[in-house]
């Protein structure tokens, strides 16, 4: 894949929404959870139930960042047999179907470092993934990993808090990409929600000192909280949520189809809150 693709499949995307006047919904998985094939099958399936941009998130075994229902999933995925080449894999397999929908990798430094950075680099752009969002790697360590993605067309994209000062907030903007996200609590994922007031406050705080959009994360659960967040930002992340109708699915012995069905029909749901599902218009 030509790396210039990455760049411009994320930017296409963001520009068509705010063409038609709406946020993206970003929804996010766990690579391999709770196996390779139930975890394929909901990743190829997020686009036509209503995911703008998607995160695929690489297992690790100390996922420090999230909440229970992350760290269950990594941990079901670790043991299904899940690897950082596997999803790789999982990417190349989704971008042979799918050229246009953009896919970021989200995890921890750690399995990135065993890898190779280099090896992990050229095979995350040969598989056709857009950008990278590494949790545990601060802007203090760019030469590492930040810089050589951005050489090589990833995006590197930026995590903010409501802790961040001014003067930290333009040190983690600087070599920034893609879109800002945008962590709406102080804390692990999926544990509780932020007030819309303070979500608005903070968007247009990051608004002053970037052109990038901004995506709100950590916490939404439900088709009102996601149009409520959209209202002010450019979009809305899923996960936790997510996560938990596939660990409910597995508490009931739900089959995998009906597992996979309930993923994105819920999915459909948080879609219905910005208006409308995702129409694959291009």
């Amino acid at each position: 894949m030509n790396p210039d693709a990455a760049n411009r499949r994320l930017a296409r995307r963001f520009e068509r929404l705010k063409r038609g006047n709406r946020a993206a919904l970003v929804t996010f998985i766990t690579a391999g959870d709770p196996d390779l094939e139930t975890a394929t099958a909901i990743l190829h399936g997020l686009p036509e139930a209503g995911a703008d941009i998607i995160e695929l998130g690489m297992p690790f075994s100390d996922p420090m960042a999230d909440g229970p229902a992350i760290q269950l999933a990594n941990q079901r995925a670790l043991k299904a047999g899940i690897t950082l080449r596997k999803t790789l894999d999982m990417v190349a397999d989704f971008r042979a179907r799918d050229a246009h929908t953009p896919l970021i990798l989200m995890g921890y430094y750690n399995p990135i470092y065993r890898y190779g950075n280099q090896r992990f680099i050229d095979h995350a752009i040969s598989a056709g993934a857009d950008g990278l969002i590494i949790v545990d790697l601060p802007p203090e360590q760019d030469d590492e990993l930040c810089h050589p993605c951005l050489t090589a067309g990833l995006h590197w994209i930026r995590l903010t808090t409501p802790t961040t000062d001014a003067a930290r907030l333009a040190r983690v903007l600087a070599n920034g990409s893609g879109f800002v996200y945008y962590v709406s609590i102080t804390g692990i994922t999926g544990t509780r929600s932020a007030a819309n007031s303070a979500v608005q406050t903070a968007v247009a705080r990051i608004r002053e000192r970037t052109d990038l959009p901004v995506a709100v994360g950590f916490g939404v659960k439900t088709a009102e909280q996601v149009a409520q967040i959209a209202a002010a930002a450019d979009a809305v992340v899923v996960g936790s949520a997510i996560i938990e109708r596939i660990a409910k699915g597995l508490e009931t012995k739900a089959g995998k189809e009906e597992i996979v069905a309930g993923v994105h029909g819920f999915v459909g749901e948080l879609a219905g809150g910005l208006g409308s599902k995702n129409t694959q218009a291009r």
